[in-house]
């Protein structure tokens, strides 16, 4: 089955690219156009030069290829290609594996080649750990860094019991500076989670009504970590290795993979200025399983992976270590993706807090947690919207990134003062919707 049009518009990297993509989304600019049925589709696009582009994805990674000299992935080519082909069989035709072009055909056999040798060189069972050349070298390395880790959560508790002795009406006197400094030496300690928590910090301080409140309830959870991570080693090892993630170590990929027809409920970006973190949410139709897919790119350039919001991908995932295990690593797909045929279950407002109270239990630093709501309906109320069960029961107040988006205006429209299902994160700050559906129809609306 074809993907739809906001499918592909969802993968573009930006604003810009989803904009010149589009332009190239009809018939006019393209020649030879094909797909197999084995998720490959190309074809050629007449450019500037004499020569037209050759534009080829492989919809199953996705992955792409194309002669143009853009740095983007996809380009504004392998998007027009997709809505092309998402327009039909009038529009892209599909033909028989013997009939692809040669200069396509090269580049899909060498994606199959490199995909099969990677499979022999990495067994089953076979982890990172074991092509470690030294092991013991590995552990030396490892020692030092916790004691530079050790070191810099000492300082960075010595820092918090002076706020706290000085007054929190001191930390907006001080400006943010002081604060960037002891982040900057979290950096130099190598505990990246810690430097982080320390910036949201240093932006609290006169950031509205009730500032000091927010600062109190954030230093809480940071001195938590802080002890945490200094008596770590007398921690349940669930626990453990969720305070080692949250100080900013890499959390091992661990226990076996899960295969399962994973829906992908949502895929959004955010980034810090250095750093574009991409985030898809994936749910498990046999499993019940849900799972994060991380991603990363520098400063500037989209995350490599991307897949769709509203297909489903036959695939093996690997969780990492964690109490809540939410994290996982895709891994060997099995078929191409295809649009799912109804939403993730769910539950009334209610089991959505219920949930996030159980996940806290196992990581107390944790922002949100996955859920879906079905039959709410979106209403205003006073400084915002919220989600209110159609039975009158309960309501989850909306977070404030959502009111600066299209996507709060088309999660109304789609309701229309009608019942809904909504996929999102909940957490204390209230609920951010990601993706949603109506009764009428088990077309995914993505919400980002």
């Amino acid at each position: 089955m074809r993907w739809t049009a906001e499918q592909v518009l969802a993968l573009a990297p930006d604003v810009a690219s989803r904009r010149a993509g589009s332009k190239l989304g009809t018939a006019g600019p393209w020649s030879e156009a094909g797909s197999s049925g084995d998720g490959a589709v190309w074809g050629l696009c007449k450019g500037s030069g004499s020569k037209p582009y050759q534009t080829i994805v492989d919809t199953t990674g996705p992955a792409y290829k194309c002669s143009c000299p853009s740095r983007k992935f996809p380009c504004k080519h392998a998007l027009g290609l997709l809505l092309l082909w998402a327009g039909g069989e009038d529009a892209v035709a599909s033909v028989q594996e013997g009939d692809v072009p040669d200069w396509a055909g090269t580049w899909l056999e060498g994606r199959r080649e490199r995909s099969s040798a990677k499979k022999k060189e990495t067994p089953a069972g076979d982890g990172p750990a074991a092509g470690a050349a030294d092991p013991e070298a590995a552990r030396r390395r490892a020692e030092r860094r916790a004691g530079r880790i050790t070191a810099g959560a000492q300082e960075l508790e010595q820092r918090l019991a002076d706020l706290m002795r000085g007054g929190l009406a001191s930390a907006e006197r001080a400006g943010y500076g002081l604060w960037e400094e002891t982040a900057a030496r979290m950096v130099d300690a190598q505990a990246p989670g810690l430097a982080g928590r320390v910036r949201e910090l240093g932006a609290i301080p006169g950031s509205g009504p009730g500032w000091p409140v927010r600062l109190l309830e954030e230093c809480a959870l940071t001195h938590l970590l802080d002890r945490a991570w200094l008596g770590v080693e007398r921690l349940p090892e669930p626990l453990a290795a969720t305070v080692r993630t949250r100080v900013g170590l890499t959390a091992p990929v661990d226990g076996p993979s899960v295969r399962d027809r994973w829906m992908v409920l949502a895929q959004y970006d955010s980034g810090d200025g250095r750093l574009t973190t991409r985030r898809i949410w994936l749910y498990g139709r046999t499993s019940g399983r849900t799972a994060l897919l991380l991603s990363f790119g520098a400063a500037g350039r989209a995350p490599q992976l991307a897949l769709p919001a509203g297909v489903a991908i036959d695939a093996e995932i690997t969780p990492h270590a964690g109490a809540g295990q939410l994290r996982a690593e895709l891994g060997e797909q099995f078929s191409v993706p295809v649009p799912i045929d109804s939403p993730p279950p769910g539950g009334p407002v209610a089991a959505a807090l219920d949930s996030y109270g159980h996940a806290l239990r196992d990581d107390p630093w944790l922002d949100s947690w996955p859920v879906t709501l079905t039959d709410v309906v979106p209403v205003p109320a006073d400084g915002g919207w919220q989600l209110a069960d159609a039975s009158g029961g309960s309501a989850l107040p909306l977070t404030a990134s959502p009111h600066s988006r299209p996507g709060l205006w088309r999660l109304v429209a789609l309701s229309g003062g009608g019942p809904v299902t909504v996929f999102g994160e909940c957490g204390h700050r209230g609920f951010t919707p990601l993706a949603a559906w109506s009764a009428e129809t088990a077309e995914t609306v993505a919400l980002t």
